[in-house]
């Protein structure tokens, strides 16, 4: 089992930033991405950004040049800093590892609870 527990959502006013942060813990293993998804009220969950193992990173064309994945391999700690926000990136964001058990090597896939990014003036 991994636990992620996320932080660092609230309420922004358009224009102002917010960093996120996902510390993982438990028979982590290797892991091999890790990302962000966001998910508005009706709306299907969608990635936001990934990192993975040798550090390629991707991002959804919305939030280029306005946001930044990041993570410390030493602590497991994922990070997103969002600059510039806008009213439409309002949702619950969720952090997401993958990788390979520590034990047993088989894959795994975890989710954290979600954490509110509300961006209104």
């Amino acid at each position: 089992q991994v636990q992620l527990v996320e932080s660092g959502g609230g309420l922004v006013q358009p224009g102002g930033s917010l960093r996120l942060s996902c510390a993982a813990s438990g028979r982590i293993g290797r892991i091999r991405a890790m990302g962000w998804f966001r998910q508005a009220p009706t709306k299907e969950r969608k990635l936001v950004a990934s990192i993975t193992s040798s550090d390629t990173i991707t991002y959804a064309d919305s939030v280029k040049g306005r946001f930044t994945i990041s993570r410390d391999s030493a602590k497991n700690i994922l990070y997103l800093q969002m600059n510039i926000l806008k009213p439409e990136d309002t949702a619950v964001y969720y952090c997401n590892v993958q990788g390979n058990n520590a034990v047993t090597s088989r894959p795994y896939d975890f989710w954290g609870q979600g954490t509110q990014v509300t961006v209104s003036s």
